[in-house]
């Protein structure tokens, strides 16, 4: 990406409130808020226009983040259709364009892109995956990859991190070597890298099978992670079936090791050095 001046501006005053981004020289703006004040971002007239809009929350089973893609010709009036709607959902982000420029085809394109980018990513729980097939000519599509990109920078600030890739895919192999960490267990071996936002557990990783009994608090977690498919069963341990991040190194461990662990001495590069110790 390239570098940017972003414009965020906090239109009650709090961060946590409404606020709207820009970035400079761009034709995009975005307008996020939590649920509680959909009644007040629905008035901003930003959004009587076509649209591409995100709703945020967490699975109450998993503990995962939640992901809701949409677009709408009038994204106000969509946004009351959620408000009424069943599915659980705490914070929105959307994008219009300023110069009113953007057209049904446009925003339907966007959508798919985006939802294809989640799908990849896996960095979060995605509520709709229905792909609309959208087409646009050459320099339509040129011209929306560009609208896409600063989407996708201004989303994080946002709070929105779903769409970033897992940074071990990003690397070369030196450096993925140099920053692999270990933590092994009765025979078994599980890899990972400390990310931006906590630790990623690499596919392949294994896992003990039987929880520790006084593992109460995440006996259950492991469960729903095998429901999910996230941890495979075999013959005597579980195996991770894609790269997974966590929130901290701790949090890794102890889906590995069946129980309450400390991450920063589990996890220890390939010459023995545990995490605390590392960088010092």
């Amino acid at each position: 990406m390239q570098p940017a001046t972003i414009k965020l501006f906090l239109i009650e005053g709090e961060p946590s409130g409404i606020r709207t981004a820009e970035i400079s020289n761009w034709t995009g703006k975005a307008i996020a808020g939590p649920r509680s004040r959909l009644d007040e971002i629905r008035q901003r007239d930003e959004l009587i226009s076509p649209g591409v809009y995100f709703l945020t929350g967490v699975d109450a089973e998993t503990d995962r983040p939640t992901l809701y893609i949409g677009e709408a010709e009038s994204v106000a009036k969509r946004l009351k259709q959620h408000h009424k709607g069943e599915k659980e959902w705490n914070q929105l982000v959307a994008f219009t364009s300023k110069d009113e420029n953007l057209t049904k085809a446009h925003i339907r394109y966007l959508e798919d892109e985006l939802i294809d980018r989640a799908q990849k990513s896996k960095r979060a729980l995605l509520i709709n995956n229905a792909r609309s097939g959208a087409s646009l000519p050459e320099s339509d599509q040129a011209e929306m990859n560009v609208f896409l990109d600063k989407m996708l920078q201004l989303l994080p600030i946002l709070g929105i991190d779903a769409f970033k890739s897992l940074p071990v895919r990003n690397v070369s192999d030196a450096e993925l070597n140099q920053n692999t960490l270990y933590c092994s267990i009765k025979g078994l071996q599980a890899t990972g890298r400390v990310s931006d936002n906590g630790f990623v557990v690499f596919e392949g990783a294994q896992a003990v099978k039987e929880d520790r009994k006084s593992s109460n608090r995440f006996r259950e977690k492991r469960a729903q992670y095998v429901e999910s498919g996230l941890l495979q069963v075999r013959e005597d341990h579980l195996v991770f079936t894609q790269d997974f991040e966590f929130s901290s190194p701790s949090a890794a461990a102890a889906i590995i090791r069946g129980g309450s662990s400390n991450g920063l001495t589990c996890w220890k590069s390939s010459s023995g050095v545990a995490l605390k110790d590392l960088d010092k």
